[in-house]
Protein backbone atom coordinates (compact mmCIF):
# COMPACT_ATOMS: atom_id res chain seq x y z
CA UNK A 1 0.00 0.00 0.00
CA UNK A 2 2.56 2.54 1.06
CA UNK A 3 6.25 2.19 0.39
CA UNK A 4 9.52 3.21 1.90
CA UNK A 5 12.25 2.78 -0.67
CA UNK A 6 15.20 3.52 1.58
CA UNK A 7 16.15 2.63 5.11
CA UNK A 8 16.32 5.46 7.64
CA UNK A 9 19.69 7.14 7.82
CA UNK A 10 20.05 5.91 11.39
CA UNK A 11 18.48 6.05 14.83
CA UNK A 12 18.66 8.13 17.98
CA UNK A 13 22.05 6.69 18.87
CA UNK A 14 23.70 6.85 15.48
CA UNK A 15 22.37 8.86 12.57
CA UNK A 16 25.18 8.20 10.07
CA UNK A 17 24.80 10.54 7.07
CA UNK A 18 23.09 13.68 8.25
CA UNK A 19 20.19 15.26 6.44
CA UNK A 20 20.54 18.90 5.43
CA UNK A 21 17.91 20.09 7.95
CA UNK A 22 20.07 18.88 10.84
CA UNK A 23 22.70 21.45 9.86
CA UNK A 24 20.99 24.12 7.75
CA UNK A 25 17.50 25.40 7.03
CA UNK A 26 15.48 23.43 4.49
CA UNK A 27 16.03 24.28 0.83
CA UNK A 28 12.58 22.96 -0.05
CA UNK A 29 11.06 25.30 2.55
CA UNK A 30 12.98 28.20 1.02
CA UNK A 31 11.87 27.17 -2.48
CA UNK A 32 8.23 27.03 -1.36
CA UNK A 33 8.57 30.51 0.12
CA UNK A 34 9.99 31.82 -3.15
CA UNK A 35 7.17 30.21 -5.14
CA UNK A 36 4.58 31.84 -2.87
CA UNK A 37 6.29 35.21 -3.19
CA UNK A 38 6.41 34.93 -6.96
CA UNK A 39 2.76 33.89 -7.01
CA UNK A 40 1.74 36.92 -4.96
CA UNK A 41 3.34 39.14 -7.63
CA UNK A 42 1.58 37.41 -10.54
CA UNK A 43 -0.98 39.37 -12.59
CA UNK A 44 -2.78 36.30 -13.92
CA UNK A 45 -5.40 35.35 -11.34
CA UNK A 46 -4.86 31.63 -11.98
CA UNK A 47 -1.25 31.96 -10.84
CA UNK A 48 -1.87 34.54 -8.12
CA UNK A 49 -2.11 33.70 -4.41
CA UNK A 50 -2.15 35.70 -1.19
CA UNK A 51 1.13 35.17 0.66
CA UNK A 52 2.37 38.75 0.95
CA UNK A 53 4.61 37.76 3.87
CA UNK A 54 6.67 35.51 1.58
CA UNK A 55 7.52 38.55 -0.54
CA UNK A 56 8.88 40.38 2.51
CA UNK A 57 11.12 37.43 3.37
CA UNK A 58 12.96 37.54 0.04
CA UNK A 59 16.32 39.30 -0.42
CA UNK A 60 15.71 42.72 -1.98
CA UNK A 61 17.56 41.85 -5.18
CA UNK A 62 15.46 38.70 -5.75
CA UNK A 63 12.29 40.66 -5.03
CA UNK A 64 13.37 43.27 -7.59
CA UNK A 65 14.01 40.60 -10.23
CA UNK A 66 10.60 39.03 -9.66
CA UNK A 67 8.77 42.35 -9.72
CA UNK A 68 10.49 43.33 -12.98
CA UNK A 69 9.84 39.90 -14.52
CA UNK A 70 13.59 39.36 -14.94
CA UNK A 71 13.25 36.17 -12.92
CA UNK A 72 10.42 33.70 -13.39
CA UNK A 73 9.48 30.71 -11.27
CA UNK A 74 7.62 29.35 -14.30
CA UNK A 75 10.94 28.74 -16.06
CA UNK A 76 14.03 26.65 -15.42
CA UNK A 77 14.13 27.47 -11.71
CA UNK A 78 11.24 25.06 -11.19
CA UNK A 79 10.87 21.40 -12.18
CA UNK A 80 7.93 20.94 -14.56
CA UNK A 81 4.59 21.71 -12.93
CA UNK A 82 5.94 22.19 -9.39
CA UNK A 83 5.47 25.96 -9.25
CA UNK A 84 1.87 25.40 -10.31
CA UNK A 85 1.50 22.67 -7.68
CA UNK A 86 2.82 24.89 -4.88
CA UNK A 87 0.39 27.65 -5.91
CA UNK A 88 -2.57 25.26 -5.90
CA UNK A 89 -1.53 23.68 -2.60
CA UNK A 90 -1.14 27.10 -0.97
CA UNK A 91 -4.58 28.22 -2.13
CA UNK A 92 -6.24 24.99 -1.05
CA UNK A 93 -4.72 24.87 2.43
CA UNK A 94 -5.42 28.59 2.94
CA UNK A 95 -9.09 27.80 2.28
CA UNK A 96 -9.05 24.78 4.62
CA UNK A 97 -7.50 27.00 7.32
CA UNK A 98 -10.15 29.69 6.84
CA UNK A 99 -12.97 27.15 6.84
CA UNK A 100 -11.70 25.60 10.08
CA UNK A 101 -11.63 28.96 11.88
CA UNK A 102 -15.14 29.70 10.61
CA UNK A 103 -16.30 26.36 12.03
CA UNK A 104 -14.92 27.22 15.47
CA UNK A 105 -11.64 25.30 15.50
CA UNK A 106 -9.45 26.83 18.20
CA UNK A 107 -6.19 25.00 17.47
CA UNK A 108 -4.04 24.60 14.38
CA UNK A 109 -0.89 22.49 14.35
CA UNK A 110 1.42 23.05 11.39
CA UNK A 111 3.99 20.25 11.24
CA UNK A 112 7.10 20.92 9.18
CA UNK A 113 5.99 24.55 9.06
CA UNK A 114 8.92 25.94 7.08
CA UNK A 115 8.29 29.61 6.24
CA UNK A 116 4.52 29.31 6.62
CA UNK A 117 2.78 32.61 7.47
CA UNK A 118 -0.86 31.60 7.82
CA UNK A 119 -0.95 32.59 11.51
CA UNK A 120 -0.12 36.16 10.43
CA UNK A 121 -2.18 36.29 7.24
CA UNK A 122 -5.35 34.40 8.09
CA UNK A 123 -6.20 34.64 11.78
CA UNK A 124 -7.86 38.05 11.28
CA UNK A 125 -7.85 39.01 14.95
CA UNK A 126 -9.06 35.64 16.22
CA UNK A 127 -7.10 35.71 19.45
CA UNK A 128 -8.86 32.57 20.68
CA UNK A 129 -7.23 30.45 17.95
CA UNK A 130 -3.75 29.14 18.68
CA UNK A 131 -1.45 28.20 15.82
CA UNK A 132 1.41 25.90 16.79
CA UNK A 133 4.26 25.62 14.29
CA UNK A 134 6.58 22.62 14.56
CA UNK A 135 9.76 22.23 12.52
CA UNK A 136 13.47 21.54 12.69
CA UNK A 137 15.36 24.01 14.86
CA UNK A 138 17.51 25.22 11.94
CA UNK A 139 14.50 26.09 9.78
CA UNK A 140 12.50 27.77 12.55
CA UNK A 141 15.54 29.81 13.62
CA UNK A 142 16.06 30.97 10.03
CA UNK A 143 12.42 31.99 9.76
CA UNK A 144 12.32 33.91 13.05
CA UNK A 145 15.62 35.58 12.19
CA UNK A 146 14.08 36.86 8.96
CA UNK A 147 10.95 38.03 10.80
CA UNK A 148 13.15 40.07 13.12
CA UNK A 149 15.32 41.40 10.30
CA UNK A 150 12.29 42.43 8.21
CA UNK A 151 10.42 43.80 11.26
CA UNK A 152 7.57 41.34 10.71
CA UNK A 153 5.56 40.85 13.89
CA UNK A 154 3.56 37.72 14.58
CA UNK A 155 0.68 37.31 17.07
CA UNK A 156 1.18 35.94 20.58
CA UNK A 157 -1.08 33.01 19.69
CA UNK A 158 1.44 31.89 17.03
CA UNK A 159 3.66 29.45 18.95
CA UNK A 160 6.90 28.06 17.48
CA UNK A 161 8.22 24.66 18.62
CA UNK A 162 11.60 23.43 17.32
CA UNK A 163 11.72 19.61 17.13
CA UNK A 164 13.31 16.74 15.19
CA UNK A 165 10.52 14.49 13.87
CA UNK A 166 12.85 11.47 13.81
CA UNK A 167 14.35 11.85 17.28
CA UNK A 168 12.18 13.77 19.74
CA UNK A 169 8.89 13.18 21.57
CA UNK A 170 6.61 15.67 19.85
CA UNK A 171 3.74 15.07 22.29
CA UNK A 172 5.90 16.15 25.19
CA UNK A 173 6.98 19.29 23.36
CA UNK A 174 3.36 20.14 22.52
CA UNK A 175 2.25 19.66 26.12
CA UNK A 176 5.02 22.00 27.28
CA UNK A 177 3.72 24.62 24.81
CA UNK A 178 0.13 24.44 26.09
CA UNK A 179 -1.44 22.32 23.33
CA UNK A 180 -4.81 20.83 24.39
CA UNK A 181 -5.90 17.32 23.43
CA UNK A 182 -9.53 18.25 24.07
CA UNK A 183 -9.92 20.88 21.35
CA UNK A 184 -10.77 20.10 17.75
CA UNK A 185 -7.62 20.75 15.78
CA UNK A 186 -6.62 21.30 12.17
CA UNK A 187 -3.35 19.49 11.47
CA UNK A 188 -1.41 20.81 8.48
CA UNK A 189 1.31 18.56 7.07
CA UNK A 190 2.31 20.47 3.96
CA UNK A 191 5.23 19.08 1.97
CA UNK A 192 6.20 16.83 4.88
CA UNK A 193 5.46 13.11 4.89
CA UNK A 194 7.37 12.29 1.68
CA UNK A 195 10.55 13.23 3.58
CA UNK A 196 9.81 11.02 6.61
CA UNK A 197 10.57 7.37 7.21
CA UNK A 198 7.75 4.84 7.45
CA UNK A 199 8.17 4.81 11.23
CA UNK A 200 8.00 8.60 11.47
CA UNK A 201 4.87 8.74 9.26
CA UNK A 202 3.14 6.15 11.45
CA UNK A 203 4.12 8.04 14.60
CA UNK A 204 2.91 11.34 13.13
CA UNK A 205 -0.58 10.04 12.34
CA UNK A 206 -0.73 8.26 15.69
CA UNK A 207 -0.03 11.62 17.31
CA UNK A 208 -2.90 13.19 15.37
CA UNK A 209 -5.30 10.60 16.77
CA UNK A 210 -3.93 10.70 20.31
CA UNK A 211 -3.81 14.49 20.54
CA UNK A 212 -7.24 15.48 19.24
CA UNK A 213 -10.93 14.55 19.60
CA UNK A 214 -13.02 12.96 16.80
CA UNK A 215 -13.92 15.41 14.05
CA UNK A 216 -10.52 17.04 13.95
CA UNK A 217 -9.05 17.55 10.48
CA UNK A 218 -5.75 16.75 8.81
CA UNK A 219 -4.66 18.19 5.48
CA UNK A 220 -1.52 16.77 3.92
CA UNK A 221 0.06 15.99 0.61
CA UNK A 222 1.90 12.89 -0.51
CA UNK A 223 3.73 11.47 -3.51
CA UNK A 224 2.95 8.30 -5.38
CA UNK A 225 5.16 5.40 -4.28
CA UNK A 226 6.01 4.66 -7.92
CA UNK A 227 7.97 7.94 -8.01
CA UNK A 228 10.35 6.43 -5.44
CA UNK A 229 10.91 3.54 -7.85
CA UNK A 230 11.66 6.04 -10.65
CA UNK A 231 8.96 4.60 -12.90
CA UNK A 232 8.51 8.05 -14.49
CA UNK A 233 4.75 7.67 -14.91
CA UNK A 234 3.72 11.27 -14.19
CA UNK A 235 4.25 14.69 -15.70
CA UNK A 236 7.45 16.29 -14.38
CA UNK A 237 8.38 13.27 -12.26
CA UNK A 238 12.06 12.80 -13.10
CA UNK A 239 12.85 16.52 -12.79
CA UNK A 240 11.38 16.94 -9.30
CA UNK A 241 12.86 13.64 -8.05
CA UNK A 242 16.33 14.72 -9.14
CA UNK A 243 15.83 18.18 -7.64
CA UNK A 244 15.00 17.03 -4.11
CA UNK A 245 17.76 14.42 -4.23
CA UNK A 246 20.29 17.07 -5.27
CA UNK A 247 19.17 19.25 -2.35
CA UNK A 248 19.97 16.35 0.04
CA UNK A 249 16.30 16.25 1.03
CA UNK A 250 15.22 13.32 -1.11
CA UNK A 251 11.91 11.54 -0.78
CA UNK A 252 11.66 8.30 1.21
CA UNK A 253 7.92 7.71 1.64
CA UNK A 254 5.05 7.36 -0.80
CA UNK A 255 1.56 5.87 -1.15
CA UNK A 256 0.55 3.64 -4.04
CA UNK A 257 -1.88 5.16 -6.52
CA UNK A 258 -5.47 4.29 -5.60
CA UNK A 259 -4.58 3.23 -2.04
CA UNK A 260 -5.27 6.45 -0.14
CA UNK A 261 -8.44 5.12 1.52
CA UNK A 262 -6.55 2.09 2.83
CA UNK A 263 -3.79 4.34 4.17
CA UNK A 264 -6.31 6.57 5.92
CA UNK A 265 -8.23 3.62 7.37
CA UNK A 266 -5.03 2.21 8.85
CA UNK A 267 -4.46 5.58 10.50
CA UNK A 268 -8.04 5.97 11.86
CA UNK A 269 -8.92 8.74 9.40
CA UNK A 270 -11.79 9.18 6.95
CA UNK A 271 -11.42 10.83 3.56
CA UNK A 272 -13.08 14.21 3.05
CA UNK A 273 -11.43 15.26 -0.20
CA UNK A 274 -8.67 13.98 -2.50
CA UNK A 275 -7.04 16.20 -5.12
CA UNK A 276 -4.64 14.84 -7.75
CA UNK A 277 -3.01 16.90 -10.49
CA UNK A 278 -6.04 16.65 -12.80
CA UNK A 279 -8.37 17.92 -10.06
CA UNK A 280 -5.97 20.76 -9.23
CA UNK A 281 -5.71 21.82 -12.87
CA UNK A 282 -9.48 21.96 -13.18
CA UNK A 283 -9.94 23.72 -9.85
CA UNK A 284 -7.27 26.42 -10.13
CA UNK A 285 -5.96 26.77 -13.68
CA UNK A 286 -8.93 27.33 -15.97
CA UNK A 287 -9.22 30.60 -17.86
CA UNK A 288 -12.48 32.49 -18.45
CA UNK A 289 -13.31 30.18 -21.37
CA UNK A 290 -12.90 27.07 -19.23
CA UNK A 291 -9.62 26.06 -20.88
CA UNK A 292 -6.86 24.63 -18.66
CA UNK A 293 -3.89 26.95 -19.19
CA UNK A 294 -1.06 24.98 -17.55
CA UNK A 295 -0.10 21.56 -16.21
CA UNK A 296 0.49 20.58 -12.58
CA UNK A 297 3.27 18.18 -11.62
CA UNK A 298 1.68 14.74 -11.46
CA UNK A 299 3.66 13.15 -8.63
CA UNK A 300 1.76 14.80 -5.75
CA UNK A 301 -1.77 14.62 -4.33
CA UNK A 302 -3.47 16.60 -1.54
CA UNK A 303 -5.74 14.99 1.05
CA UNK A 304 -8.22 16.41 3.55
CA UNK A 305 -9.27 13.86 6.17
CA UNK A 306 -11.03 13.80 9.53
CA UNK A 307 -10.35 11.80 12.67
CA UNK A 308 -12.81 9.05 13.55
CA UNK A 309 -14.50 8.35 16.88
Amino acid sequence: MHQQQEKPAGNKKSMGHKRRIEKKSSRTAAYTCMCRASSYLEKNTCFSSEDYIAVELLPRFIKFLLRCKLLSMRGRLSPKGIYQYVIARTKYIDQVFNDATEKGFQQMLIMGAGFDSRAIRLLQGRNNVKVYEVDACTTLEAKLKQYKKRKISYPANNIHIPVDFEKEDIKARLKEAGFSKKKKTLFILEGLIMYLTQEAVTATFRLINECSPPGSLAVFDYIYASALRKENKYYGESAIYNRVKKDNEKWVFGIEEGQINEFLSQNNLALVEHLDSNVLENKYFKDETGKIITKVNGTHCIVLAKTKG
